[in-house]
């Protein structure tokens, strides 16, 4: 593991007038003394030595704080409570400076020495855990981050993808058939969950996995990894956020599965990207590498009519948004086009902000009812490049795609230009708000000098879309017997109450011909 530029130092001295115990009631000494930071076994120390006593104050910066009485006057304590909700002192000290230079060069040393510590968090095998507040805690409610974990730590939920012929067949061929980019090299699963990626890698001939999660999931992918003798010696479950931990040496290729609804719901592909910087190698590989969203209107009246519905019945707008199913491609009405996101370039900032122009050319006449989305991830292995796509037309895989319903139906001729936007702004909540706005613009000769025609736009919480994966299916009751075959029957063959009435009718009217009703 690399040792900051700050402690590379090892040690820093400076000069202080004195330094007293808090806990003595002596007076204080105005004797010299001396303030150390030193960097010895992996642990950040800080260390007070009066001149004329062998007495020394030791401080672990890990949980040491400093508060500032004065301009040359501080107080300097060590946390000694575990406990988040119930902060105690253990120790502490009182410290004058000479003046106030010394005392501001002491202050921006004490943070950097402090915010570049080791800090012994729980220790695990080959790695640890920091117990800094993470960008992760920083981005991300608590109440989110704790319901997101729950979910994944649940065998069921874990099942679900696994049985996921589509998601788990192509990571497997990915990682076996560039089997030459694993072998030998030191791999990290970002989110292993049950630790199937890892197995993979190790299959594939990893020197060494290190299998990050940050779930209760981490606690069976342990039993499940340990149930593999052959692989159980090269992988390594660490229990934790890539965030906070930290690996004794750098990875050469990272593996995940990071794709949410739309390819960027839940935010894992920050963390993803966050893996890279902090854990790989400058020529490490990214399995999966790019990831594209790809985007086409559709017509779909029987659904606009079933949002329609729900929102008059509740007498609000919230049910015009997205709409995770599986439809049928001839629903398109135009051309996709795609939006690329390169995992290897991509900084975790630009994931908060994500806009996205729209421009398509309607390919029939109807009437446009929004914009469906779905996307694709490629693993560009030095062997062979397979894609793991979610489109409608191909083999269903638990991602389904996503339908974004216009309140306001636009209709459409065949060649008309249809443009857009497609705006994505990330919240704390692990998701993203989206605003959608569809344009049809003038059609025909002409066109070129008129605007725009039709527009709708809506906006809504891609955290919580309307699941339609499973239609309601009609079922014979359970108490009546079987319906038995019956002889096709033509409509002249079943009498009916009026029908003997018309007969009565007509035998009333006169013989003639000519004569008028």
């Amino acid at each position: 593991m690399e040792v900051s530029s700050v402690k590379k130092l090892e040690q820093l001295e400076y000069s202080l007038e004195s330094v007293t115990d808090l806990s003595s009631s002596s007076v204080s000494s105005s004797s010299p003394a001396v303030a150390t930071f030193s960097y010895v076994d992996g642990v950040t120390e800080l260390r007070f030595l009066q001149s004329d006593s062998t007495h020394c104050f030791n401080f672990d910066l890990a949980s040491a704080q400093l508060f500032k009485l004065g301009p040359v006057h501080f107080i300097c304590v060590s946390d000694g409570s575990s406990s988040s909700e119930e902060k105690s002192f253990s120790k502490g000290v009182n410290i004058k400076f000479k003046n106030e230079k010394d005392s501001k060069d002491f202050c921006e040393s004490f943070e950097e020495w402090r915010n570049d510590s080791v800090v012994q968090g729980s220790s695990l095998q080959n790695g640890t855990v920091s117990a800094n507040k993470s960008k992760f805690d920083n981005k991300i409610e608590a109440s989110s981050a704790k319901m997101y974990f729950h979910y994944y730590g649940q065998l069921l939920h874990q099942q679900n993808m696994l049985q996921d012929y589509v998601r788990t067949g192509t990571y497997y061929a990915a990682v076996m058939e560039n089997h030459s980019d694993f072998a030998g090299r030191v791999v990290v699963d970002v989110g292993a969950g049950s630790g199937i990626l890892s197995m993979f890698a190790a299959q594939a001939g990893a020197k060494h996995v290190y299998a990050v999660e940050a779930s209760e999931m981490a606690e069976y992918a342990r039993k499940l990894i340990a149930g593999n003798p052959l692989f159980a010696d090269r992988i390594t479950v660490i229990k934790g956020k890539v965030e906070d931990i930290e690996l004794p040496e750098k990875a050469d290729i990272l593996i995940s599965e990071p794709m949410g609804t739309l390819l960027v719901n839940e935010r894992m592909l920050e963390s993803y990207v966050i893996a890279r910087d902090r854990f790989m190698t400058p020529k490490g590989k990214m399995f999966p590498t790019v990831g594209r969203i790809h985007m086409a209107p559709f017509s779909d009246e029987f659904l606009f009519i079933e949002m329609a519905n729900k929102a008059m019945f509740w007498q609000q707008q919230n049910y015009y948004g997205p709409v995770v199913d599986a439809f049928d491609p001839r629903l398109l009405v135009a051309s996709p086009m795609f939006h690329m996101i390169d995992f290897t370039q991509m900084k975790e900032e630009d994931f908060y902000e994500i806009d996205i122009p729209l421009k398509f050319t309607a390919s029939m006449c109807t009437r446009m009812h929004g914009l469906a989305c779905w996307f694709d991830v490629l693993f560009d292995g030095s062997t062979v490049q397979r894609w793991l796509t979610t489109a409608p037309g191909a083999p269903t895989t638990h991602w389904y795609q996503i339908r974004c319903v216009l309140s306001q139906p636009i209709y459409v001729m065949a060649g008309q230009e249809i443009t857009g936007r497609l705006h994505l702004i990330a919240h704390s909540a692990q998701s993203y708000t989206i605003d959608l706005t569809l344009s049809a613009k003038m059609w025909g000769p002409g066109a070129s000098q008129g605007g725009i025609l039709q527009s709708s736009t809506c906006k809504f919480d891609l955290k919580e879309p309307y699941y339609r994966m499973s239609q309601p299916q009609a079922y014979p009751v359970a108490q009546e017997p079987p319906l038995q075959p019956q002889p096709e029957l033509s409509t002249q063959d079943i009498q009916t109450p009026n029908d003997e009435l018309e007969e009565e009718l007509l035998q009333q009217l006169p013989q003639n011909p000519s004569a008028q009703l």
